[in-house]
């Protein structure tokens, strides 16, 4: 079975598409199933659409002709990228794709008292259904939260195989996302996995990019603006001070908390500095949020006690974050996810293709360990596609053995 893995995460800055293929075989063990990712891809959203939605994200108050508007233009970008991505796959001489899983856009994570509440992610299905003719699995988080759990992170289904080799070899290890917001996954031998999300991963740092004029980047591109600036002790000090990372796991966040006028309030506790700026430059702005991001990952890690961490998303490709990382937890073998088979821009949209995998067969895509639900569930809802037909795998009652690797990798 063919699945299209699909989601704009909390950077909302595009697209991430990864096709996977999985057949059953023998190896390692009867009853495994080979996972070869086909095609992978990455679609920018348009510039005024990223705007639109970023304008309408918390802490901004919106109406629901804002939020259907959205809802309709999101889904329509979604369907793009999947036709898009369908007809080169096809174009390489691959078979057609048996369903996609859309996760959508996250605009709203409702958290209360450390617990989830609900969420919200859009990105109408019925237009991927209607533009590609494939079915759609969507709404993918609602199953778990109804369960009791945050209904995040999801990723975990996808770690728990890509670490199994260092765990088989005693080691404990950690699965670390770095997109908006940061996630870790922490396995060992003999304990259920845990799961949460850490604190702002690039967030904070694309949020006061973004809204500066002294730049047109939405991102510190190569890290280059944290490797130009000094870290404000005393705003770091005040960030730190937040009292998420401090609530035990399971937990989740998002933008809901670490947003733009979220640092503007922390710099207005600062004060201005003896030169008589409110602000500091955005190089010292941006090396304090790196800084930020570095030391409550590492902070995060360090009190999981791993041997391994492997990470992926967007902030891999900040070589200034990944050093301090890696100054601030000597000792730790550090890899990404591309050295186990899956490129760590992808990773996340693997991870839902093999949710929908999963969904198909009649498995959970949860690890209640992780999120805290009550039980394992399978999850999401199907939107069908034009012709009306729902692929169904072979019923499954356990997750077999999988094995992941890339053999085509391009980039739209």
């Amino acid at each position: 079975m063919r699945v299209l893995g699909m989601i704009s995460g909390t950077s909302h800055d595009g697209i991430d598409v990864a096709i996977v293929n999985f057949t059953p075989g023998d190896e390692p063990a009867p009853g495994a199933v080979r996972a070869q990712i086909e095609h992978s891809a990455s679609t920018p959203y348009p510039a005024a659409l990223r705007e639109r939605l970023i304008a309408a994200l918390p802490p901004s108050r919106v109406g629901l002709d804002t939020v259907c508007e959205l809802d309709t233009e999101i889904g329509q970008e979604f369907a793009r990228a999947a036709v898009a991505a369908i007809t080169a796959h096809g174009d390489a001489g691959y078979d057609p794709v048996d369903l996609i899983c859309s996760h959508g856009q996250t605009v709203f994570h409702w958290v209360e008292g450390g617990a989830a509440r609900g969420t919200l992610q859009i990105g109408q299905p019925a237009w991927i259904a209607e533009a590609s003719g494939v079915p759609v699995l969507s709404d993918i988080r609602s199953a778990d939260l109804a369960a009791g759990g945050q209904g995040a992170p999801l990723v975990p289904l996808l770690d728990r195989i890509l670490l199994r080799p260092f765990v088989d070899s005693g080691l404990r290890a950690a699965a670390l996302n770095l997109g908006g917001i940061s996630n870790a996954t922490v396995i060992s031998e003999g304990e259920d996995p845990v799961a949460w999300d850490i604190g702002p991963a690039n967030a904070l740092i694309d949020a006061v990019v973004t809204d500066s004029a002294e730049t047109t980047d939405t991102f510190d591109v190569d890290g280059a603006l944290a490797s130009a600036g000094t870290v404000d002790d005393e705003l770091l000090a005040s960030l730190l001070a937040e009292p998420y990372y401090a609530l035990p796991a399971p937990k989740s966040s998002g933008k809901e908390l670490f947003h733009l006028s979220y640092v503007r309030e922390h710099l207005a506790r600062r004060g201005t500095d003896d030169s008589g700026r409110a602000e500091p430059r955005l190089v010292d702005l941006v090396a304090t949020l790196t800084e930020l991001t570095a030391r409550t990952v590492s902070d995060a890690i360090r009190a999981a006690d791993v041997d391994v961490l492997v990470s992926s998303g967007g902030g891999v490709r900040n070589p200034v974050l990944m050093r301090r990382i890696a100054e601030l937890l000597p000792g730790v073998r550090m890899n990404t996810t591309g050295d186990l088979g899956v490129d760590s821009d992808i990773k996340e949209a693997v991870a839902f293709a093999l949710i929908g995998w999963a969904t198909a067969h009649g498995l959970p895509g949860n690890v209640p360990s992780c999120t805290g639900a009550a039980g394992e569930r399978v999850l999401g809802r199907i939107e069908p596609g034009p012709s009306g037909t729902i692929p169904r795998g072979e019923g499954l009652t356990s997750m077999p053995d999988l094995s992941f690797e890339t053999i085509d990798r391009r980039t739209a």
